[in-house]
């Protein structure tokens, strides 16, 4: 079981929040912290612990205990100087690693040359999921690892009485096998074994570069 992480997040917006409940359900703790007074009412009760103070004041922060955190969030909205304030406030208490909410292009070049650890762009990423989605039958997600990593479904046809180990996918495709669904069952189960007897209807799970995993033909 992965450890247990303390996680700041500076700005309880849209994002902030959502981040914020998303990893305090996955059991890890949360401090949350705004200058807003209705995003503090909004994160109340949501969120392990919740300050109402400004992310830019660094005597703040330190009070709050942000130097003790594992890693912070900082998600300040559509202020740059904020966001970068903040950012220099977390570096000057030795938060080991910084993850920032970008809003533009040249936010994210200042950031990384400010050493943040990781810039997000939800909106962008969102935009390649659905993209990618919406252009490929059967693809699950795109991974954002930097080599267009993707996960693609594909139902059994073609390969019907074939083994995982008859269709060498690894050595004949670049590509592997994650996951497994028998035809009717509703779950998947992941790293099959390779002696696993494929018939019609089966659904493989296949993870690989983008360009790999789209011209398998099973069909």
């Amino acid at each position: 079981m992965a450890p247990k992480l303390e996680v700041g997040v500076i700005g309880l917006g849209k994002f902030g929040l959502a981040f914020a409940q998303s990893l305090q359900s996955k059991g890890h703790n949360v401090v949350g912290v705004d200058s807003v007074a209705a995003n503090i009412q909004r994160a109340e009760g949501c969120i392990t612990q919740v300050f109402h103070a400004d992310g830019t004041d660094r005597d703040a922060l330190e009070q709050i205990g942000f130097k003790e955190l594992d890693q912070v969030v900082v998600s300040t909205g559509d202020s740059m100087e904020a966001s970068i304030l903040v950012v220099l406030n977390l570096q000057d208490l030795g938060v080991s690693k910084i993850w920032v909410k970008a809003i533009s292009a040249q936010h994210e070049k200042v950031l990384k040359r400010l050493g943040v650890h990781f810039v997000i762009f939800p909106e962008r990423f969102v935009a390649q999921q659905i993209a990618h989605r919406m252009a490929v039958p059967g693809l699950l997600d795109y991974l954002g690892l930097g080599e267009d990593v993707v996960v693609r479904e594909i139902m059994v046809e073609k390969w019907n009485g074939k083994t995982l180990r008859d269709l060498d996918l690894t050595n004949r495709h670049s590509v592997q096998v994650v996951a497994f669904k028998k035809n009717g069952d509703e779950k998947f189960s992941f790293i099959p074994k390779a002696d696993t007897v494929l018939t019609t209807g089966d659904t493989l799970a296949i993870l690989g570069k983008g360009e790999d995993v789209l011209k398998l033909d099973n069909t």
